[in-house]
């Protein structure tokens, strides 16, 4: 492996020739540049794997490139060069950090203002699935939620990462939290989080939320999924709810490749809203 000092080094990385199926992703080794002024060269110990990333693959995630590019948004590991105008970041220094793609890698070269120490004692693989799972569960429920106490927050995919900080973060303002999940394998997740009414999906979610609601009005839906189970939530809020739609998980494939029938019959499925409904 060629040093920094010699203007660029060797790494390996995932590349997508092109989006549209998970075969496309290739394993190659490739120069990486020494780092710009403001930038520093990490050492990828761990990668996050989200929803995203898996979309990236596809050519479901709008705002991904679509030929030739380096999945992957977050990350952890280990400082090794640093440019001129980096402040306090030190060689060796365990850091994790976000770039919009390019994670999927052994090196990455990143500016500074994207990247924090690692916390405590955390270890790589918990560095790595940090931050946008995080960040994503508190911007759409502080920013856009404008969630304050003692409000009732719906929270879909409520066993997957966004779903479990959602949690969190809502009882730290006293909400009244109701989970659903896909498969009755994650109930007792879920009561282990502390929500405080579980339901699984079926065919009568309408009527088990309602029931799980006893009486109480729904402030904040957090959805993931989409279609049925979207339209069912915006049903079911009062005039001032609030609904933050990160994900559309009924999309997902189910096999290397796309299948465009059924990527056409979950579109079809989405729900429309009017505006004049709204006002």
């Amino acid at each position: 492996m060629k040093t920094l000092n010699e203007g660029h080094m060797q790494r390996k990385s995932f590349r997508v020739s092109k989006t549209g199926s998970i075969d496309n992703l290739k394993l190659v080794t490739e120069q990486l540049d020494n780092p710009k002024d403001n930038e520093v060269t990490i050492e990828v110990k761990a990668i996050g794997l989200n929803f995203a990333d898996v979309f990236t693959i596809y050519g479901l995630y709008k705002a991904a490139p679509k030929t030739d590019f380096i999945p992957g948004l977050e990350f952890s590991g280990v400082v090794i060069a640093k440019g001129k105008d980096v402040p306090d970041l030190q060689i060796n220094d365990k850091v994790m950090g976000v770039v919009k793609f390019g994670s999927f890698t052994t090196h990455l070269n990143i500016d500074y203002r994207y990247i924090i120490r690692q916390l405590g004692d955390w270890t790589y693989e918990e560095g790595a699935s940090f931050i946008v799972q995080a960040s994503t569960a508190y911007y759409a429920l502080t920013k856009l939620g404008a969630i304050t106490q003692n409000q009732t927050v719906l929270i879909h995919s409520a066993a997957g990462g966004v779903g479990i900080y959602a949690n969190r973060i809502a009882k730290k303002y006293d909400a009244y939290t109701i989970g659903t999940i896909g498969s009755p394998s994650k109930t007792e997740l879920l009561k282990a989080e502390g929500y405080d009414q579980i339901i699984v999906r079926d065919r009568h979610l309408k009527n088990n939320i309602i029931k799980s609601l006893n009486g109480r009005e729904i402030n904040i839906v957090m959805d993931a999924i989409g279609g049925r189970v979207q339209k069912i939530s915006f049903d079911l809020m009062p005039a001032t709810g609030r609904m933050v739609s990160y994900g559309l998980s009924l999309f997902s494939p189910h096999g290397l490749g796309l299948n465009f029938f059924s990527l056409l019959r979950q579109y079809l499925s989405m729900p429309h809203y009017s505006t004049l409904k709204l006002i």
